[in-house]
Parts: structure tokens; C-alpha cells; sequence
């Protein structure tokens, strides 16, 4: 096999790689990266297609990768953002309950909060009303840490900082195989090969097709799910001041369409979850044979569809009824009518479901001699991503010390 050209190759623009470049770069400058993009541009698909959320770690259990990393990602993320001059707003978030059966499970989020440090505050039905006149709910929890920001815009940055380290980033270079030997990796794209020493695989939607194509045994598959957004009419861009998510409901596995303020000042609701026939095809409709045919074949699909259908069944109608799409939204925001959800773009969920069925919701990492997998970063990856680019490069520093 020939000999490494290049220290480090990266798989993937989004925003973990990116990160990750940045961070290996400015740890190791002497290291040489090289970071493949399949895209035309960077962070072209869940780092571009979200909310804009900098999450503050709300759900997650204590002692998890995902509320260790949140609580450090809001403070990076936010450093970041003043260091580059790259807007951002910590506009808060409200958890509102709007039934009684609710208030229990507010508690238990109230009390989740404290677990993991957030100093959140309880809203009684009238102090909502003082705080956000246009919604309504029998109580609430405020969680002011966290933030909206545009993510591609963060990733512009990141992209400038590895330039400016001297790393390097190709565009419309998909990678079709990875081959490991002792000593080096082979990286073939769709116009040339490389060797590097080290390959760091972040790639999204097709995560586990590039941790098979090195040999990892994994017991999981990506399953995507398309989220569905509508954006309110211009002359609701003051309807809130926070973030205002619902009570989600633990038997689902998702957290309900919620209204999100964006940076630019506009007003989102969504998304849902309905699960897509493409990966990577954001329209209704659109179908990908080889996706599609894929998780059909996966017994892990029909064993999350056994334990989900009901809810599966109701994304579908409310993705189809404008009608029933608002409802939702006016569960807590009752003044919205259908003439003010105008269309926005979708984006989709690479979510890593097991054998079994489960959903694996925390991150996931796995190693081969010479490779490292990110395989699942669901949300709030983005929130995360630099504290999980320090901890790859943690992982690594034995690796990194050794490619000489």
C-alpha cells in the first residue's frame, strides 16, 4: 500500500467534522488534515436543516455524554460565537405544560434541570401569562441558558479557522471506499485516492454505511426521519420572546413541534417526525430506492415500527393536514390559524436505531485500528459538537502522538 500523503483525513463538512479539524489543528498544528466533503458546500445537510437551537440539556440524563457535552457546548458555542462576531441570542426556553396529566411530568423536567445544573425556574399559570402573553398553559419551566444561532454561519467560521491553520477542505468529494491496512488507510473518492495514517469518519446520514465499508461490526442502522417545519407570517415575528417547546410525551421518542425564534427574527414551528423514503431528499415524496429498500431489510426498522406505529400513523396525518399540523401548534398558542404557517424548508433526522428497535440517544463512537466513527449524533449534536470534537481528539492523543 502507498505511503500516507496526509496525517489525518476527515470524512464529512458538517459540523463535527469541521470542529474536529479545527480542534486537532490547533492542539496539533504540525499535523497535516485533509477534510472530504461529498457536497458542493459545507454543512449541506443536518447541520443547515435544524432549528438553530443552542441547546442547554434540558432532557438528558445526568452522567450522559449528551448533558455533559450540552452543558460545556453552550459555553463554547457561545465563546465561539463572540470570538468570530457571529450573532447569537440566549432568548431562553419555556417548557409549557397545558393539561393537568402534564404537570407531573413538568416536575420531573423541573427537578432534570437541577440535576444537571441549569437554575431553572418554575412559572405559575400567571406569571406564563406576564412572561408570554400569547401562550397558554397551566405552568411552565423557564430555562434561560439556552440560545438560537444560525449554525451554517458557525461553520463558515470553523471552515475559515482550519483554512487559516492550514488544513485543507474538498468539496464534491464523496468517498466510495475506505481500506485499512497496519499502517495506513486508503480513502477513495469519486475523482482520487489518498493515503492517510489516520481517518475520523462524521458522517451523518450515512454514518453507518462508512463504518461497514472499514469492516465494524454494528448492531445498528440509520433510519431517517424527515422533520417538517412551517414558518409563521412575518406579523408574528414578536408572538413569543423564548423558545416554547411542549411536555414531551416519554412513551415517543421524539420532543413535539415546538415555536422557535430564529436569529434572523423569524418564527418557526416544527418539526415533526415522519419517517422518509431518502436520506437525504427533503421534499414529501421523494423516494431513494437503495434507502428505502435498506431499512426495510433491517429488523430493527419493523421493530420500532411495532412499537410506534400509532404514533408513526399520526406524524403521517398531521404531515399531510395543514389542518391538524396547527393544531398542534395551538395546543399552547391558540391565536395561530392556518393562513400563517407558511412553508419552510424540512430537514431529516439521522437517527441510529438498534436490532431491537431502540433508538440510541446518546452519541456513539466506535474504533477501528487506524479509524474513528462518529455513528450517531442525534440532537443537540450541534450544541455539542465542539466538546465532542475535544473529546475525538482526547480519544486520539495515543494515535496522534504515534503518526510520525
Amino acid at each position: 500500500m502507498a505511503k500516507p500523503t496526509v496525517d489525518i483525513v476527515i470524512i464529512g463538512g458538517g459540523i463535527i467534522g469541521l470542529a474536529t479539524a479545527m480542534e486537532i489543528k490547533l492542539e496539533y498544528p504540525e499535523k497535516s488534515i485533509q477534510v472530504l466533503e461529498k457536497e458542493s458546500v459545507i454543512a449541506s445537510h443536518q447541520t443547515s436543516h435544524n432549528s438553530g437551537v443552542i441547546h442547554a440539556g434540558v432532557y438528558y440524563a445526568p452522567g450522559s455524554l449528551k448533558a455533559e457535552f450540552c452543558k460545556r457546548g453552550v459555553e463554547a458555542t457561545i465563546s465561539f460565537c463572540k470570538e468570530h462576531k457571529i450573532l447569537y441570542e440566549q432568548c431562553g426556553k419555556l417548557l409549557v405544560a397545558t393539561k393537568k396529566s402534564e404537570l407531573q411530568r413538568l416536575q420531573a423536567l423541573y427537578d432534570r434541570c437541577q440535576e444537571n445544573g441549569l437554575e431553572p425556574e418554575y412559572l405559575d399559570q400567571n406569571r406564563l401569562k406576564e412572561v408570554e402573553p400569547n401562550i397558554v398553559g397551566l405552568g411552565a419551566v423557564l430555562v434561560k441558558a439556552t440560545g438560537i444561532v444560525n449554525y451554517a454561519d458557525v461553520c463558515k467560521s470553523m471552515h475559515r479557522v482550519v483554512l487559516q491553520l492550514g488544513g485543507e477542505v474538498h468539496n464534491n468529494a464523496e468517498v466510495t471506499d475506505i481500506i485499512e491496512s497496519t499502517n495506513s488507510v486508503t480513502i477513495k473518492t469519486s475523482d482520487k485516492t489518498l493515503t492517510a495514517k489516520y481517518v475520523i469518519a462524521c458522517g451523518g446520514l450515512q454514518a453507518d454505511r462508512l463504518a461497514c465499508l472499514v469492516g465494524l461490526e454494528i448492531d445498528f442502522q440509520i433510519i431517517p426521519f424527515r422533520g417538517e417545519y412551517y414558518r409563521l407570517h412575518e406579523r408574528h415575528n414578536n408572538i413569543v420572546r423564548h423558545l416554547v417547546y411542549p411536555i414531551p410525551d416519554p412513551a415517543l421518542p421524539f420532543l413535539g413541534v415546538h415555536l422557535t425564534r430564529m436569529i434572523d427574527g423569524s418564527v418557526i414551528v416544527g418539526p415533526n417526525a415522519v419517517l422518509s423514503l431518502a436520506r437525504e431528499s427533503y421534499q414529501k415524496g421523494q423516494i431513494n430506492v437503495r434507502d428505502s429498500l435498506e431499512f426495510l431489510r433491517f429488523s430493527g426498522f419493523w421493530a420500532i415500527m411495532r412499537k410506534n406505529w400509532r404514533s408513526g400513523l399520526a406524524e403521517i396525518h398531521n404531515s399531510m393536514s395543514k389542518k391538524r399540523y396547527l393544531k398542534l401548534c395551538q395546543k399552547y398558542c391558540p391565536s395561530l390559524v392556518a393562513d400563517d404557517l407558511e412553508p419552510y424548508p424540512a430537514g431529516i433526522r439521522a437517527q441510529a436505531v438498534r436490532r431491537d428497535g431502540t433508538m440510541v440517544q446518546d452519541f456513539l463512537i466506535k474504533e477501528s485500528p487506524r479509524t474513528l466513527h462518529v455513528c450517531s449524533a442525534p440532537s443537540p449534536a450541534a450544541t455539542c459538537a465542539l466538546p465532542i470534537a475535544q473529546h475525538i481528539v482526547h480519544k486520539m492523543k495515543p494515535r496522534l502522538k504515534e503518526l510520525v
